[in-house]
């Protein structure tokens, strides 16, 4: 075991010291898109700005022939493009069973990894896997005389992971943070289904039966409502749990179907009412339902501001509008603040909206 004084150590000679806290930039959207799809690749340089995070994925969705291609198509659009401060530069690189994953890590560090933020490590079994990885980037960056280390973000794809989700979130100081990944984990767990993400009618709860519906009516048989339920409520909420130990982020990963983007819109809400930062988006018609998702409501943060105005020294009690408000109340309402004046620092319009300081001409909330 690794001495905790020696935690926060490069480990490798010359790479960058690791962080100590994670950066807390906005992330509502991790947008993908496959670097050898050219006609998707031509899409990117418009979409800085638009979208919080543009991940270049290497792993699933690229054909086997085409992996070659997806990364150095990733090399050629990071090289090519201004990302500037508002949008991330993220990567999916392949998983760690396979044969692509070394010349992953060894191209795109040593060649973009000064404008690459976050390497995404798919199907992350255990501990182990990020300390592989760890060491890996350590000596990459040296070799690179990169001057910040890159982060790293595991997937959750089996049960496995799932079981040692706490030890991931704490294996290295690099990590960034978690994403669920519904369909790889449905399939090693066996469970039923073969939707990505979202509910399942058949996962439901059934009102009990009726009392006494009459002579010759059997209330078990007769018509009752039935209520669907959310077949990934355990995961996100012990994903997040392990993700606020540790101080690093969690997020809602894929929803395929597209079309639906209603239930899109309330699966990305349930993941952000638990405590998730973002969420995956696989089209665009997905950026906006999660912007709108992952921002919080101006009146939520309106009235966040009145119960910290109410509070005072936060210590007490008080009524508001009829509801008692205490210091628990306002470590909520905090939390809320919080990510209202982080948004509103990288995005005028909801500094607007959110009455908190907006981006100066150079980025910084003025």
């Amino acid at each position: 075991m690794r001495s905790p004084k020696d935690f926060f150590g490069p480990l490798a000679v010359g790479a960058p010291a690791p962080v100590r806290e994670v950066p807390a930039l906005p992330s509502r959207m991790i947008h993908f898109f496959d670097p050898s799809n050219e006609k998707m690749a031509a899409k990117v340089p418009g979409m800085v700005g638009t979208v919080d995070v543009l991940l270049g994925n290497l792993e699933d969705a690229v054909r086997a022939d085409r992996k070659e291609a997806a990364r150095q198509g990733l090399v050629d659009i990071a090289r090519a493009t201004d990302f500037g401060d508002s949008t991330q530069l993220w990567t999916r690189i392949n998983s760690l069973d396979s044969p692509w994953v070394l010349d992953d890590l060894v191209t795109l560090v040593t060649e973009i990894g000064d404008r690459l933020d976050v390497i995404m490590v798919p199907k992350v079994q255990g501990p182990e896997d990020i300390h592989y990885v760890d060491r890996i980037l350590a000596q990459l960056e040296a070799r690179a005389g990169l001057k910040r280390p890159i982060l790293v973000h595991a997937i959750l794809e089996t049960a496995r992971g799932v079981a040692n989700v706490e030890e991931i979130a704490g294996a290295s100081p690099r990590m960034q943070g978690i994403s669920l990944g519904p369909a790889d984990l449905a399939a090693d767990r066996r469970m039923k289904t073969t939707r990505v993400g979202g509910g399942h009618p058949g996962y439901l709860v059934r009102q009990d039966p009726a009392k006494d519906l009459g002579e010759g009516v059997d209330p078990v048989a007769a018509e009752r409502a039935t209520y669907q339920q959310d077949l990934w409520h355990y995961t996100i909420a012990r994903m997040v749990d392990a993700c606020a130990m540790h101080g690093i982020f969690p997020y809602y990963g894929p929803f395929g179907d597209i079309k639906d983007v209603v239930a899109c819109e309330d699966q990305f809400r349930n993941a952000f009412l638990l405590g998730c930062v973002g969420t995956w988006t696989l089209h665009p018609v997905q950026i906006d339902i999660a912007k709108r998702v992952f921002s919080p409501s101006a009146e939520d943060v309106a009235h966040a501001r009145r119960v910290k105005e109410a509070m005072g020294d936060g210590t007490g009690a008080v009524m508001l509008d009829g509801r008692m408000e205490d210091d628990a109340s306002l470590k909520q309402c905090l939390v809320i603040l919080e990510l209202a004046e982080r948004l509103g620092a990288s995005d005028p319009d909801l500094a607007a909206l959110y009455a908190v300081p907006a981006p100066n001409a150079d980025g910084e909330a003025s």
